[in-house]
């Protein structure tokens, strides 16, 4: 199967929906190279979720609303999203921004959530620890970046771009800029609320995570009470896809654990 295509207006703003599978809901929220494919690990988790998978406001095929400022901002949108579609036990999952995203919603309010999975995620600062600056390298070496296995890189890079390719992964950089852009990739008080978060929270992280390092886990599990962090061997930035199957038996055991 395949997520249906739909679209959902929130908050006076148009966004476009992936949504698909059976069971309790799971909603993914996307990183920055943004979202619209339904993609294997949703497929596989689609057999015990129903998945809903949005492309984020300022993304893709979502309208881009001049409210848009700061991670916030789309942090309360995704409330409002949620109220809307009343979505209640709910596994809330997060990559990267979308990680970043995703704590910055359960510091707001853990009320709807039965877990919450932040894979990777930016959101914070580590003294000591750069990020990967992903502004200023370009599309061959990000995506290069994002893997430790080559072959995925090699398999994203090949297929040559079609025009509106080009034009939605500009318009996603332009809006992960208006996000991210100053201070780089976080948000200088998110730390101090990290504690607030009380749904059952799992963090997965690659060791050769090129863009957030792995030295962020530890630093996010010591700030999030009772959180527990793993860690793949061999995997960059995106173990959803890397390590597909590890990544996705984490998350249905931990969601499963959670629902007790």
């Amino acid at each position: 199967m395949s997520g249906q295509e739909s679209f959902e207006t929130v908050a006076g703003c148009k966004i476009r929906l992936l949504r698909g599978g059976k069971g309790a809901p799971l909603l993914y929220l996307h990183g920055a190279r943004g979202g619209g494919v339904w993609l294997p690990f949703m497929e596989k988790l689609s057999a015990n979720f129903e998945i809903f998978a949005p492309e984020h406001p300022g993304f893709g095929g979502s309208d881009t609303p001049a409210w848009l400022d700061n991670i916030g901002d789309l942090a309360y949108f995704y409330l409002d999203f949620i109220k809307q579609l009343g979505l209640k036990d709910l596994t809330l999952v997060g990559s990267s921004l979308g990680g970043w995203t995703a704590a910055e919603i359960a510091v707001r309010d853990c009320s709807p959530l039965r877990a919450l999975v932040l894979s990777c995620p930016a959101g914070i600062h580590v003294k000591g620890q750069s990020k990967g600056d992903i502004f200023l390298w370009s599309n061959e070496a990000l995506v290069r970046n994002m893997f430790h296995d080559q072959k995925f890189a090699d398999a994203m890079l090949a297929p040559e771009l079609t025009e509106d390719q080009q034009m939605a992964l500009a318009k996603n950089k332009l809006a992960t800029a208006r996000l991210g852009w100053q201070p780089r990739l976080y948000n200088p008080n998110l730390y101090k609320w990290l504690h607030r978060i009380s749904a059952p929270t799992l963090l997965l992280w690659g060791d050769d995570d090129k863009v957030i390092p792995p030295a962020y886990g530890p630093a996010f599990r010591d700030l999030i009470p009772g959180s527990k962090l793993v860690v793949f061997k061999g995997c960059g930035h995106v173990p959803h896809v890397e390590k597909m199957d590890e990544w996705t038996n984490e998350v249905l055991a931990f969601a499963k654990e959670g629902a007790r």
